[in-house]
């Protein structure tokens, strides 16, 4: 004969405790953070971390702008002899000019990796006129913006499930010492000898 356990903690019981209550609310209580709150963390927190991708992102289109320039020197020699399947830009001497007929201008700047000399290039400067990365695209934002809201939601998820832990250690004693208590009331009934 089996016997239902399933939610027994909710239901009337004469075993069921104060301590079994609280534990099954605090249960109901981390399902719910988990599922709901958690992602609504992430989505808040990626949202917000997408506007502010989004003002940097518009910050530096506006402060940096791009030119199309000729590699003259400062390339490697000689590539890595390893792939690693991502080919990093380096610097190297560029020329350009600003508008036709003007004098030619000469630069560090990042240029993509496998550039060769004579190769024409486009390359960012800032106000300064020092060589930068181009501003980040629409795509980087979203990576930006779901790579904190995942972070995000992990991290609401972890505390969770660490307050969670908490609170049932503290449970536990709690179940304890009213266990004690209970025995210590009827445990002379059941160790005392009958003649």
């Amino acid at each position: 004969m089996r016997t239902r356990v399933r939610g027994w903690r909710w239901r009337d019981n004469p075993l069921r405790r104060r301590s079994d209550v609280v534990e099954a609310w605090i249960a109901l209580t981390v399902a719910v953070l988990l599922l709901v709150g958690a992602p609504l963390a992430g989505a808040l927190v990626g949202l917000w971390a997408h506007d502010g991708a989004r003002t940097v992102a518009a910050a530096q289109r506006a402060e940096r702008h791009r030119v199309r320039a000729e590699v003259i020197g400062g390339t490697p020699r000689q590539l890595p002899s390893v792939q690693t399947g991502r080919q990093h830009p380096y610097r190297a001497t560029v020329r350009w000019t600003e508008q036709p007929g003007a004098a030619a201008r000469t630069a560090v700047a990042r240029v993509p990796a496998g550039t060769r000399q004579g190769d024409v290039v486009d390359v960012w400067f800032d106000s300064r006129g020092r060589g930068v990365a181009p501003p980040p695209n629409d795509v980087a934002v979203w990576q930006h913006t779901v790579s904190v809201g995942v972070c995000a939601a992990g991290g609401a998820a972890a505390v969770t499930l660490v307050g969670h832990g908490l609170i049932r250690r503290v449970s536990l004693r709690h179940r304890m010492s009213e266990w004690e208590r209970e025995w210590a009331r009827t445990g002379p009934e059941w160790t005392r000898w009958t003649a």
